[in-house]
Order: structure tokens, then C-alpha cells, then sequence
């Protein structure tokens, strides 16, 4: 038997012995391979045999492209309509690309064309619409009317517009469109770059804003009462998809008119126009978070921040919540929009010395409303120039949806703060510069963002090769700079050891504290070790960690990682991360290990990183990593240890097998973020009232208490008592802190370290029975 024939033989045949898994098919003909491909596309029952020679035959079809003959091409249709009338999907693009690559005139393929599109149309949900166009105009201009026309009456009337758009598009167009199809078929989100042609084609963009003008016509008409409510049923299945793929297109195109119609569409589909817990379409509202996650814009950000506070259905602000984390990651990444921000009517105003903040007033009738912004928004009333004491009952009786207007403003704003401290922290990895001119307007004197960028250190090109570095909150002045120069977040990563000292220095003296951790971010780089390893990196290998609260870490991060268990495939999984506008990504393995009580624990493993080349991702040595990327990267893995490693876990001292790795990472050398949390203690301790009782030692800090002294380790915060060594539990719960500090950055781990200084300094006063007992033993 020759190849063609064992080959078509593992095909059709149930009981076919054929055993090779990757037979060499150098020796068939183009026509031979291509009319193997038109068979193996018929297959719908799947055997060792037939599933073997498939994954060959496909595999070799795609490294060779061959001409398919008017009879394959056929064949093809047909094979098609064989799979679909048993229940099996079949992909129309593969038939698509056999007649773009025919060697010869098109065939008739009316009938098994017509045949086709009856079974699709007639399935609840029609998969792949542009390809089951471009196949229609294959059988003429009457299947094709006649297509159009079935989509506008099952499908609704925005998929019927749609539908006679891309009827009316050049092939090419057509074929650009199936593509995006083809990814939605099989539950993928098409890569980025294939919006930009349906976005490049101004037919499609046009209708684009009638497809989004119109699913916010219709959810106004709900509200109002002129449509009927039921509880997800605003839109068909086909009509989400399609409104999400205008969505996407206008965010690409940043288009003007969509803020303004988001306001209403995204409301409009997440809250009913009852009391209802119910929505009008639950599945619009997540396509339309899925769309920001692709092209985010910062007032899409707020206005899903908006809509989550809103929501009554109770679970989806935790699904948004999720969600959201990606479109932040996504918007940091985004920086050509990511730091337009709109005033919302503020202006800048002094509030005494060299302090000024946004604000905002509103009259009520004798009162006042005043929003102030400074570190976050602020809702105050006034009377007579006099602030008053909570919202004035006049105010709440006769004006309460201006009460609820101004309320709505400080989330609003509070959001837009945070929506650009992550944007601006985020486009670190793109090493993001801008224009001196727009910066100083745009940014710095914007009587929002100015609360931000006011307190970041920035580096700005005064004159060609010529960068001061300012830190506009403590400057008399901006520097004179044209409008033209470059500015950029300054990175310690780029500056020398004694000028990081001074900007913590400076911070600590002037109380500025950074919306996230600049100068006193921690670096890493390239270590020897690393260098020998080439391609991956050990340096966070071999820790247990509390896998349930690293799994949520992952998520807060915007990193992606499926869920690990006790279960077939749960075992061992990447969590990744793409950095540097899609450049690069960072990988980092770890694997499942249950402890002895059952708790879910996870070990860490190796860290690699990938560049995108031609499409795909493709592994390179660390040595080949951005200084800028690696960094950035290699410090949320540090974060993810450091917050979930049950060395930090107080309760695990005499818990399992574990102890053995609790005992050594519990009071282990101080790590990058651990000695970050070192030098800010040494800056914070002279300035706190227990000064005298406190001293650091290399990776504690030792707190001299009236009964013993202590050693409170810097990286795990537990701590051990002299003089004999022993451990002591203190259950955060059970803290008592040391009133409100000055810290630089926020970071819960140096709270509770100065929380536990605070309470052991004054030991005699400990009322807590279970810590007096610890204290009073002695080994």
C-alpha cells in the first residue's frame, strides 16, 4: 500500500492499523497532499489512527501551501458540510484558503456552499459570519442577498448592518475579517494587530459608531419603559460579539464621540431599569470590559469603575474586579492615552503656604459644597465661609441629587487618580518619554494629575545631553526647558547609590509620599548565576508559598496563570506577564504541594523570559533583557514571594514537614525589597517617639522592651526574643499600632513590622495573655 493510500486508508478507516505518529510526506505531490487535506477536513469521528495522520497532513499543508485543484477545493465544501451535519465543527476559513490557493478556474460550489450555510444559519449560535459570507459571494450575488437577509432577521438589526457591510467590502477585507472570526470560533482573543485593518477601512468605522449608538439607543429605550425589560435579553449572542468588535475598533481609533457613549451604554446594560438585582445584558457589559482589556482608555477605566460601585447583581463587581486588573495592566502599557485626563471642572487652588490642591464648588441654596483633591477627593459643606460638620439636612432634603452628583464625583475622581498612578508606574517597561511643553500643562499643572506627578521624581532635558532631576513638590520652580525637550520618570535602575540616598533623604525630611514606591523601588539585576544559567533564573526557586493568595496576586498584578490543584493537569503551570507594549514577556514556573493539613501551597520554580519575533514568542537569554524590563519583572516575582511565602505566615512555626523551610526563609538574608524596607526604617526610626528603644542589625530591627529584647526580622516581620533565641507568635489581628506615621510608600509589611516595635516597646503594658505567656518562658 503506498503512502496516499495507507494515509486517506487512516482516515476513513475505524480499524486502520496505522501507528506511525509522523510519517514523511516529502514524497507526495502537491495535488496528492492537498486532496489528503480535503479528506482529513471531512474526519468528524476521531480514531489513534485518523487523529495520527490528520496532525501529519495538516502540519506538512502548512510548511509546503499547496495549489489545490478545483476538485479539492470542492471537496472541501463538501467535507465541511459533512462535519456540520454531524454535530462537529468545521472551520470555513480552511476552505477559503483552498480556493485563494487553486491552480485552476473556480469550480461550482453553489450547491455544497448553500448546503453549508443552511446548517449554520439554522444553529443557535452562527459561528464565523464573515467567513460564512466570503463563502456566499463564492455562489453568487443572489446567496449572498439571501444571506445578508437571514442575518438581519435571526441575528437583529446591528448584525444585519454589519452584515451588509462586510457584504460590501473587497475580498481582501473579507478574508482580514474571517481571521478575526476564525480566533472567536475557538474561544481566542485575536491578537491585537488584527483590529487595525477593519479600523484602517472607513466603511467598517462608520459602522462602527452606528453599532455602539445604537446598543445605547436601546438600552435608553429600556430604561425608559419603550422597550420591555427581561433580564439579559437586551441583545442576541451575535449582536455582543459584534458591538464589541465596533467597541474595539473605536478604542483603537481613540475616536472623540466615545467617552459620552460609553457614559450611557455601560450603565445601560449593568443596571435595570427596576429594582432588580438582574441586568439588562450581563454578557454586553463583560464583552465590553474584554474590549478595554484590548484597547483601554482611561475614561473607559472610570467608567467601568463607575458602573462596578453601581451594580446589583452581586456577583458581578467580583468579576469586574478581575477584569479590571487586566485593563489597568493594559492601560499602563497604552501610554499614547493612558495620561489624558479630564479636569471634571476642578481648578488649581492654594490652600496656604506652598500647599494647592484641585477644587471643586457647588451652590445649594446658602451652602457650599467644596470637593478638595489632594492626596484623594474630599467632600466638604460650607455656610458663611464656615466648613461645616457632615452634609447639612437642607442640603440632603431639598437638593439630594446634587448630594449624590458631588458623591459620585469624589469616586470619580479618587479613580482617576488611581487609573493614572498605575499608568504612569506601569509604562516604566517602555522607558515612556513626552513632550517638556505638554507635561508641564497637561500633567503637572492639571489640577488633578498634579497631586500625582507632583510628588514622582522626574527627569527633564533642560538643554541637548543636559537632564536635571526634580521632584516638583519640594522645587521652588520648573526648571526652563523648551517645549519640545524630553521628560521622563526618573528610575533609581539609572542613577548611582549616593543619588538614590538623596532622594530618600528628601522624601523622609519633606514627609512626600509617592503614590507608588519610587525611590525607594528596588532594583535587580543580572546576577552571576543568572549568567551561567543563560536562559532562566533560580533566583525565586524553591519557595512555598500560600498558592490560593498568590493565585489572587497574579490576578492584582495583570499576570495571567491558570488555577493549580489536585487534579489532572493542576500540577504545575507558568504564570506570565506581558511588559514593554507587547515586547516581552516574563514567565515563572511554579507547581503544586499540598501540605500535611491540606492547605493549598504552591513551590516556586524558574523565572524565563520571551521576546515577540514574527508573530510569535520566542525564548531569549536573560542577558539579551532590557536592564529597564528585567527589573520591572523580576520584581513582582520578589513581591509575589514576599507576600504569600509561609516564612511570613506567624501561625506556621510548629506546623508539618514545612517547618523545616519556614525555620530557614523566616529569618533568611534580606532580599531587594526586604533591604528597600531596611533603608526606609533607618530614615523613619529617629523621627518615632520609641527612637531610643529601637536600633537596626544587619536584617532586624531590635526593640529593647521593659522585659526582653527583640528582634524583629525586616523581610518576614517575625520575630525572635534574647537572650535565648526563642520565637515569638504575634497574630496580626492582635497588633496594637503606633497611631498614624509617616511612611514614603505604602507597604503593609513595614506597617506591621513598626506596628510590632510599638507593641513590644512598651511589653509591660501587653494585656494579650497568649503573647505574656511567650514573653515569660525562658529556654
Amino acid at each position: 500500500m503506498n503512502l496516499t493510500d495507507l494515509l486517506m486508508n487512516a482516515l476513513t478507516d475505524p480499524d486502520s492499523p496505522f501507528e506511525d505518529p509522523s510519517p514523511d510526506l516529502s514524497s507526495l505531490s502537491d495535488g496528492q497532499l492537498a486532496a489528503l487535506f480535503a479528506e482529513s477536513c471531512a474526519v468528524s469521528t476521531w480514531t489513534v489512527a485518523a487523529g495520527r495522520a490528520h496532525t501529519a497532513i495538516r502540519r506538512a499543508t502548512e510548511e509546503r501551501r499547496p495549489r489545490f485543484t478545483p476538485e479539492a477545493c470542492r471537496r472541501m465544501f463538501e467535507a465541511l458540510v459533512e462535519r456540520t451535519e454531524k454535530g462537529t465543527f468545521a472551520d470555513v476559513n480552511l476552505a477559503l484558503s483552498a480556493v485563494e490557493h487553486r491552480t485552476g478556474p473556480l469550480p461550482d460550489l453553489t450547491a455544497p456552499i448553500r448546503a453549508l450555510l443552511e446548517l449554520r444559519l439554522a444553529e443557535p449560535r452562527v459561528r464565523q459570519p464573515y467567513a460564512l459570507l466570503a463563502a456566499a459571494r463564492l455562489a453568487g450575488e443572489e446567496t449572498l442577498r439571501e444571506t445578508v437577509a437571514r442575518f438581519a432577521r435571526e441575528a437583529g438589526p446591528i448584525v444585519a448592518d454589519e452584515m451588509a457591510v462586510v457584504a460590501a467590502l473587497p475580498r481582501a477585507e473579507q478574508d482580514l475579517l474571517s481571521a478575526i472570526d476564525r480566533d472567536h470560533a475557538f474561544g481566542e482573543r485575536p491578537p491585537a494587530d488584527d483590529w487595525r485593518h477593519p479600523a484602517a477601512h472607513s466603511a467598517y468605522v462608520a459602522f462602527a459608531r452606528r453599532a455602539l449608538e445604537a446598543a445605547a439607543d436601546r438600552t435608553d429605550a429600556i430604561r425608559s419603559g419603550e422597550i420591555p425589560y427581561r433580564a439579559d435579553k437586551a441583545f442576541t449572542d451575535r449582536e455582543v460579539l459584534t458591538v464589541g468588535q465596533a467597541a474595539r475598533v473605536a478604542l483603537l481609533r481613540d475616536e472623540p464621540w466615545l467617552p459620552e457613549l460609553f457614559d450611557r451604554l455601560l450603565p445601560g446594560v449593568a443596571l435595570a431599569p427596576t429594582t432588580a438585582k438582574t441586568l439588562p445584558s450581563q454578557a454586553m457589559l463583560y464583552e465590553l470590559v474584554r474590549a478595554a482589556q484590548d484597547f483601554p482608555t482611561p475614561e473607559l477605566v472610570t467608567t467601568i469603575r463607575t458602573v462596578r460601585r453601581n451594580v446589583r447583581h452581586a456577583g458581578v463587581p467580583k468579576q469586574l474586579d478581575k477584569m479590571l486588573r487586566k485593563v489597568e495592566a493594559a492601560l499602563a502599557e497604552r501610554t499614547d492615552v493612558a495620561l489624558r485626563l479630564p479636569t471634571l471642572d476642578f481648578t488649581t487652588e492654594s490652600l496656604g503656604g506652598s500647599a494647592t490642591a484641585g477644587v471643586l464648588r457647588r451652590t445649594a441654596g446658602d451652602y457650599t459644597a467644596v470637593v478638595t483633591v489632594t492626596e484623594n477627593a474630599a467632600l466638604t459643606w460650607e455656610k458663611d465661609g464656615r466648613t461645616l460638620r457632615g452634609t447639612p439636612a437642607p442640603v440632603r432634603r431639598d437638593h439630594p441629587e446634587l448630594v449624590k452628583e458631588l458623591r459620585e464625583l469624589v469616586k470619580r475622581a479618587d479613580a482617576q487618580l488611581l487609573t493614572l498612578a498605575r499608568a504612569l508606574e506601569g509604562a516604566y517597561t517602555v522607558d515612556a518619554v513626552h513632550p517638556y511643553g505638554w507635561w508641564r500643562t497637561e500633567l503637572a499643572a492639571h489640577p488633578l494629575a498634579r497631586t500625582v506627578v507632583r510628588c514622582l521624581i522626574w527627569e527633564i532635558e533642560v538643554a541637548p545631553g543636559d537632564c536635571r532631576t526634580v521632584l516638583p513638590e519640594t522645587a521652588d520652580e520648573l526648571p526652563d526647558a523648551p517645549d519640545d525637550a524630553s521628560v521622563r520618570l526618573w528610575h533609581p535602575l539609572r542613577s548611582d547609590a549616593e543619588a538614590v540616598r538623596g532622594w530618600r533623604d528628601l522624601l523622609t525630611e519633606a514627609r512626600v509620599r509617592q503614590p507608588f514606591k519610587q525611590a525607594f523601588r528596588e532594583i535587580y539585576r543580572l546576577t552571576p548565576a543568572e549568567e551561567e544559567t543563560r536562559t532562566y533564573s533560580n533566583r525565586f526557586a524553591g519557595h512555598l508559598v500560600h498558592y490560593p493568595r498568590m493565585f489572587a496576586l497574579f490576578r492584582a498584578r495583570g499576570w495571567t496563570s491558570g488555577r493549580l490543584g489536585p487534579w489532572d493537569t493542576g500540577y504545575e503551570d507558568t504564570a506570565d506577564r506581558v511588559l514593554a507594549a507587547g515586547e516581552w514577556r516574563i514567565r515563572f514556573f511554579h507547581t503544586w504541594t499540598e501540605s500535611a493539613d491540606g492547605e493549598g501551597l504552591a513551590a516556586t520554580d524558574q523565572v524565563r523570559f520571551d521576546r515577540r519575533a514574527e508573530g510569535a514568542w520566542r525564548e531569549v537569554p536573560l542577558t539579551e533583557v532590557p536592564e529597564l524590563v528585567f527589573s520591572e519583572a523580576m520584581r513582582d516575582v520578589d513581591l509575589f514571594i514576599g507576600v504569600t511565602s509561609i516564612a511570613a505566615d506567624p501561625d506556621w512555626a510548629d506546623r508539618g514537614p514545612e517547618r523545616a523551610y519556614w525555620e530557614r526563609a523566616s529569618f533568611a538574608e534580606l532580599t531587594e525589597s526586604s533591604e528597600a524596607r531596611r533603608d526606609a526604617l533607618e530614615r523613619i526610626l529617629p523621627r518615632l517617639r520609641i527612637a531610643e528603644r529601637c536600633e537596626l542589625d544587619g536584617r532586624f530591627l531590635v526593640v529593647r522592651g521593659e522585659l526582653r529584647t527583640y528582634r524583629i526580622h525586616i523581610g518576614s516581620a517575625n520575630v525572635l526574643m534574647d537572650p535565648d533565641g526563642a520565637y515569638l507568635c504575634i497574630v496580626p489581628a492582635r497588633e496594637k499600632g503606633g497611631g498614624k506615621m509617616f511612611l514614603p510608600f505604602e507597604d503593609a509589611r513595614l506597617s506591621l513590622i513598626l506596628s510590632k516595635a510599638f507593641l513590644l516597646a512598651a511589653d509591660k503594658e501587653i494585656t494579650d495573655g497568649t503573647i505574656r505567656r511567650q514573653i515569660g518562658r525562658r529556654g
